[in-house]
């Protein structure tokens, strides 16, 4: 028995000991973040944000590669396919959980193609208007989109992207015809919007503060179920006047199926300490968006809930590809 013992203790100590090996020799080159969505917005400024300093974690380069279209499905694809050695990844918004319910033909799981890693942050989004659109406040828009039905066009940045849905569920429950008109990217939607291309956007926080303090912009409301710090005069949408209105978008890191426990753990612990500190907490702040970390396992069942209840929304709003 004793023979025995020994034996089992000096395997786990062995094994111990090349997991941990295992950890410190990755990455063993440069590391790719894929942001399924195109630059500025809040999903690739978070990644560029945390890439900095996850490069200087792991002592190896840091890419980000920004793989937009089909409602992130594309970039998702492309990392879904790549070798799970931990040198891929994917920064995700609640989107990879909605575009399934959209797209007729998605090429993977959402869930059993990837490896969670870790949940990074939550934000709501704005309803934003071009200054020259009458309506004050969410009451007013909604009495002018009702006035004018499928004459009021809101910007996303994609067919079934989050901004998408958001705007899909705020016409839904105010039974407004709004026009939806997809961008490839969230930055792009911005740019049309500050030019009167487009009437109004539920943006991200980081288009929000780019273009509403200076007067370019102007924000109606949050999505989300408290107001934030960033824009402490706008009410949220249930204080407005949209009772029971509720959508914040979360961000998280993937890996693909199959990435080994030993790299997904140095992940989330390195990740951890660099979104735990107060330089990124600031800047997690500026950029309108709130730190919030996740176990991978934990990730994993939020992503199943998150599936299923932005699937009902889906049915709900009849939101479709357009």
């Amino acid at each position: 028995m004793k023979k025995l013992l020994s034996v089992v203790f000096t395997a786990a100590l062995f094994n111990a000991s090349v997991g941990s090996s295992l950890a410190q020799t990755y990455p063993t080159k440069p590391v790719k973040i894929v942001v399924p969505f195109g630059p500025g917005g809040f999903t690739d400024v978070v990644a560029r944000i945390l890439g900095v300093k996850l490069g200087e974690s792991l002592g190896q380069a840091v890419v980000i590669e920004n793989k937009p279209g089909a409602g992130s499905t594309i970039g998702s694809d492309m990392v879904a396919k790549s070798a799970a050695d931990g040198h891929t990844l994917l920064i995700v918004s609640s989107t990879h959980v909605i575009s399934p319910w959209i797209y007729k033909n998605v090429p993977y799981d959402p869930i059993k193609g990837f490896t969670a890693v870790t949940k990074l942050v939550d934000s709501p989004y704005v309803l934003l208007t071009n200054p020259k659109v009458p309506a004050k406040n969410v009451q007013e828009f909604i009495a002018l989109a009702k006035s004018q039905p499928d004459k009021i066009h809101f910007a996303s940045s994609g067919n079934g992207s989050a901004q998408h849905l958001i705007g899909g569920l705020f016409a839904s429950m105010t039974n407004t015809q709004l026009k939806h008109v997809p961008y490839r990217s969230s930055n792009l939607a911005a740019t049309d919007l500050v030019a009167g291309v487009v009437e109004s956007s539920f943006a991200g926080v980081p288009n929000a503060l780019a273009q509403v303090p200076n007067g370019r912009l102007n924000a109606l409301a949050v999505t989300g179920s408290k107001r934030i710090p960033q824009l402490p005069n706008v009410p949220t949408m249930q204080e407005a006047g949209v009772p029971g209105y509720d959508a914040t978008i979360w961000l998280a890191m993937l890996a693909p199926a199959g990435t080994p426990a030993h790299i997904v753990n140095r992940l989330n612990s390195e990740i951890a300490k660099i979104m735990n500190t107060p330089e990124t907490k600031k800047s997690m702040f500026d950029a309108g968006v709130e730190v919030s970390l996740s176990t991978p396992e934990a990730m994993s069942q939020l992503m199943v809930s998150e599936l299923d209840k932005w699937g009902k929304v889906v049915k709900e709003t009849g939101v479709r590809i357009e």
